[in-house]
């Protein structure tokens, strides 16, 4: 197999597995409504789902990421896809709440290790900065595409009577399956990745050396902003369109899957698009963008009327269009500023770092959208959406700052 070819095999495998891992985590919505309607589950007990995955998540990061070298790569992402695999493929046997909660505990382990392995793994595929940022933007983008196909998917499957949209589980299994046998005969050299005579005491504390740092830091923060405007935005967008737009719950919640899609392709579009003007200068029209689309929106949203229940997508006020737009806006921040940091540290770094990042993700995820949801209560939605133009203006002088200590660290 030449060089070439392996390394394109390799970029597919973590293509696929990301993919995969978008469509099981987001698929807690879904679950939520189906495990109460046909399971017979309390509501309050279905919305403890989310942290059966997120603090795993945070957790994994934490205590294991910098060892994944030591352990890795390759043969942690096929340890992850092995263990949703078989947790998928009971499901349908099991077909009781606890196994749910062990299911998402699953896909949270799994997906910190995927994660930080294959973060890791782009600066092995990738030759220079831009081209990371490209592939990048390029797996982020697919990943929103895996969270539309397990929309897609948990919908068709929500069709069937009682609990038979169960069935959807052993399909996820198979492809787990099979994208951990991708992986497995996709050779990768991961001796870039282990440092210089380290140890293993090294290894458990080698995120603290990187807090210490200034550049890390100001990164670090950027990344909370930008998650803490994402998910204050997606996670109350349906609430938005019903109470500040007035639109029917059907319509509210239809909507606001615009943001996901136009997402998705944002970081599509963005990876050609990064690759030409740099990240700065895209992150920052980017933001003033978003800015932007806000302001119009507001406004607009103040004059919404009720429309009635039978009012198809077209009579939405434009303010409904305009806020889910944003997520075309958005979609290149992360994963841009992340490739970023990336690629000013040495590979040995990668897998701590990108264990930061997850955790300050679901640090800033977790309080973006509890501020945003107390905001609802405090005042209304259109304030509450209005004061996100803080955290995007923060978020901006972040980036300034990030960008002069990388000029300075180069």
């Amino acid at each position: 197999m030449t060089p070439s070819s392996s390394t394109r095999r390799i970029k597919l495998a973590i293509i696929l597995t990301y993919m995969l891992f978008g469509a099981l985590l987001n698929s807690v919505g879904p679950v939520n409504l189906l495990v109460v309607q046909t399971l017979g589950v309390a509501r309050a007990d279905a919305a403890l789902l989310d942290a059966w995955k997120d603090l795993p998540i945070a957790i994994t990061s934490f205590l294991v990421a910098s060892l994944l070298p030591r352990l890795g790569l390759r043969r942690a992402m096929v340890l992850a896809l092995a263990a949703v695999a078989l947790a998928c493929a009971a499901m349908p046997q099991l077909s009781a709440f606890w196994a749910f909660k062990l299911l998402f505990a699953t896909v949270g382990v799994g997906f910190a290790l995927v994660k930080v392995s294959a973060y890791s793994m782009i600066g092995l595929v990738t030759a220079d900065p831009r081209s990371h940022a490209r592939f990048t933007n390029l797996l982020e983008g697919l990943f929103m595409v895996g969270v539309l196909g397990g929309y897609l998917l948990f919908g068709q499957a929500a069709q069937q009577p009682g609990s038979g949209w169960l069935s959807v589980y052993p399909l996820l299994a198979a492809l787990a399956g099979a994208a951990g046998l991708l992986v497995l005969l996709s050779p990768l050299d991961e001796r870039a990745m282990q440092a210089p005579d380290s140890r293993l005491k090294d290894e458990l504390l080698a995120m603290a050396p990187l807090l210490k740092l200034g550049l890390v830091a100001v990164f670090l923060l950027s990344a909370f902003l930008y998650v803490l405007i994402e998910q204050g935005l997606s996670t109350w967008l349906p609430s938005f369109n019903n109470e500040v737009l007035h639109l029917p719950t059907a319509m509210s919640v239809g909507l606001a899957v615009i943001m996901p899609a136009s997402t998705a392709l944002g970081r599509l579009l963005s990876a050609a698009v990064i690759g030409r003007l740099g990240w700065f200068a895209v992150v920052m029209a980017c933001l003033v963008g978003i800015a932007a689309l806000i302001l119009a929106a507001l406004p607009l949203s103040r004059a919404a009327m009720p429309l009635p229940p039978d009012a198809g997508w077209l009579h939405a006020p434009l303010a409904a269009y305009l806020l889910p737009a944003t997520g075309l806006l958005l979609a290149p921040i992360y994963p841009a500023i992340n490739s970023a940091m990336l690629s000013a540290l040495p590979q040995h770094r990668h897998a701590a770092m990108t264990g930061l990042i997850v955790v300050f993700s679901a640090l800033g995820g977790t309080l973006g959208s509890f501020v945003t949801g107390r905001l609802f209560v405090a005042f209304d939605g259109a304030t509450a959406f209005a004061l996100l133009l803080v955290p995007v203006a923060a978020l901006a002088l972040a980036l300034a700052g990030m960008r002069r200590r990388l000029t300075a660290h180069a």
